[in-house]
């Protein structure tokens, strides 16, 4: 039976994406499990929050 995952598993396999350091076994894993519109959205988010962070870090440069 397949186990069902929530959708902070699937921001915690987006994060783990982003960094590029996954386990194979990990991703099969994911790949049974998690919910694609989940993932479609945590990567909306995840790409947002990295968006946003390199944003104030530009503008923490620029303003001094």
């Amino acid at each position: 039976m397949k186990k069902k995952s929530n959708f902070l598993q699937s921001m915690i396999a987006v994060l783990w994406a982003f960094l590029g350091v996954r386990k194979k076994s990990g991703l099969q894993e994911d790949v049974a499990s998690l919910s694609f519109v989940h993932i479609i959205i945590a990567g909306v988010i995840g790409a947002l929050i990295f968006m946003g962070i390199l944003l104030l870090i530009v503008h923490a440069v620029v303003s001094h």
